[in-house]
């Protein structure tokens, strides 16, 4: 079917052009960190909040005071968890996962690596980004809670120590 009605194309204009102006107003209201990447908790959230988004768009039963409430609630409950989780590292935990150590000083952590179901390749990848020839020539490659592969060039052991603190312990050795 390529056309149903004229009434059904000016429904999507309306109720869209009026979902992403509260989406846009809630998404201010509520801070920067309700799309920050920050966690696999954030990520969920910004996808729920695409998916209602669409539905309430092209579902004609789902009314757009029923997509607001969506909305309101998933970003009404990132706010909580968030707010909880700062309050609460037991619950902080529960919620978010911790960085992993997956190179240092040069020598590949193959069990980090394995458990995190990262390739050599894709560490090797991350230092070429970051301009550096050899995994020598790093302290350390994490992997970030929100996925990504952060390089810490090396540089005296003081600063090491510092930057990798809580990571496994590499930062006390």
């Amino acid at each position: 079917m390529l056309f149903d009605t004229w009434f059904g194309l000016v429904r999507i204009v309306v109720v869209g052009t009026a979902a992403y102006a509260a989406l846009v107003l809630i998404l201010r209201v509520s801070g920067k960190r309700t799309l920050a990447k920050l966690n696999a908790f954030d990520l969920v959230v910004t996808v729920a909040l695409g998916s209602t988004l669409a539905t309430v768009l092209l579902s004609k039963s789902v009314a757009l005071a029923d997509g607001l409430l969506g909305f309101a609630l998933l970003v009404g409950l990132q706010y909580a968890v968030a707010w909880v989780s700062v309050r609460s590292p037991r619950f902080g935990a529960v919620v978010k996962s911790e960085p992993s150590l997956l190179l240092h000083r040069g020598r590949f952590l193959d069990g980090a690596m394995r458990r995190q179901r990262v390739t050599r390749e894709e560490v090797v990848s991350a230092l070429r980004s970051s301009g550096l020839a050899q995994p020598e020539d790093a302290a350390a490659v994490v992997l970030e809670t929100d996925g990504s592969l952060s390089v810490v060039r090396a540089t005296g052991e003081a600063q090491e120590a510092t930057v990798l603190r809580g990571l496994g312990g590499a930062g006390a050795t």
